[in-house]
């Protein structure tokens, strides 16, 4: 038997002059037979042109879609500088219906940086997870058997879930956070065992500066309760003792003192409701405590604050009774108006 032409069983029908029937089953290889009357490129037509074609739509489609949603993200972000803001942007506090606020009190540069950060993310989600199934296409389309793909990414997602819970806690506590505008750069905040101002919020770790000037690196999984002294308004409460003596007068004192703030120049536009002083707040064995409370802007509660406990405590002192405090300390078994008499008179 004669021995056959070692290109025979390489070639495919090298040898004829026609396609193989199945290739002339195919419409784009019969097109290619008639054109170029070539049996090797209407028999590789399909590899050489109608895979790479299948290839650059599949890219093409991808980055349509990427455009398509990152157009869709920006339009979102930039919707938050108008009046009409998406549920999903509103702070937290704003889609509480108890928590009905002014919301002109919100800082719409603020929300526009949590806008940008929430959609930085989204685009870069959205980037991954389309090409990553243009990947997979492609794939497929130079026949590989993306089943034992499928499973190996999803054996080594779950080995890099439980590997690295802590990162995606961590990740997801971030996101959240972001979403929710549960504090931002330049807030006083309370997160357990750091208070300070923030100083820069990221996906998987938020930086306080406290008082003493120390830098606290806090991972966002972490944090279980977050205190916001920088949000909305803020209550600033001053208990003073005034012993034994008569609480309408120091009620009536307290008052007008607490009353000259409110009339201060400088420190009125951080107040949103005019003092208080409420009352007696508990009886000690030192004699009566009473409670002056404000409301101001979340800025100004710090100075409003040292403002009126400095202005309760001269009032006090002007008007004689911080001396009879202190005289019925030195002589508890004796009258408070004779005891301030016997002070003075000890002392000549």
């Amino acid at each position: 038997m004669p021995s056959l032409h070692p290109l025979t069983d390489l070639l495919p029908d090298d040898l004829g002059d026609k396609p193989s029937p199945g290739c002339l089953a195919e419409p784009f290889c019969r097109w290619a037979w008639e054109i170029t009357d070539s049996v090797w490129f209407a028999e590789g037509s399909y590899w050489i042109v109608v895979k790479p074609l299948r290839v650059i739509l599949i890219l093409l489609l991808a980055l349509v879609a990427r455009w398509a949603l990152h157009r869709a993200i920006n339009r979102l972000v930039r919707t938050t500088g108008r009046s009409t803001v998406p549920t999903l942007l509103r702070p937290l506090r704003e889609r509480i219906p108890s928590a009905s606020l002014d919301p002109e009190e919100f800082v719409p540069e603020r929300r526009r940086q949590r806008a940008e950060a929430i959609g930085s993310v989204l685009r870069s989600v959205v980037t991954a997870f389309v090409f990553g199934i243009a990947l997979l296409m492609t794939l497929r389309e130079f026949n590989f058997d993306l089943a034992p793909l499928l499973a190996s990414a999803g054996i080594a997602g779950v080995a890099l879930g439980f590997g690295a819970q802590s990162l995606v806690k961590d990740l997801l506590a971030g996101l959240f956070m972001l979403i929710e505008d549960q504090y931002g750069v330049g807030d006083t905040v309370d997160l357990g065992e750091a208070t300070g101002v923030v100083e820069s919020v990221g996906l998987r770790v938020t930086t306080v500066r406290d008082g003493r000037g120390v830098l606290w690196y806090i991972r966002n999984g972490e944090i279980i309760r977050v205190g916001n002294k920088s949000q909305g308004w803020a209550l600033v409460v001053v208990d003073l003792p005034i012993g034994f003596a008569s609480t309408e007068e120091a009620t009536a004192v307290l008052r007008t003192a607490a009353a000259s703030v409110a009339l201060d120049p400088e420190l009125a536009p951080e107040i949103v409701e005019t003092p208080d002083v409420l009352g007696v707040e508990q009886i000690t064995v030192d004699g009566a405590v009473i409670r002056t409370v404000v409301k101001t802007t979340a800025e100004g509660q710090f100075a409003v604050g040292r403002e009126l406990r400095r202005r309760l405590a001269e009032a006090l002192e002007n008007s004689g009774i911080t001396a009879r405090i202190a005289a019925a300390r030195l002589y508890p078994g004796v009258p408070v108006a004779g005891a301030g008499e016997t002070g003075r008179g000890g002392s000549t």
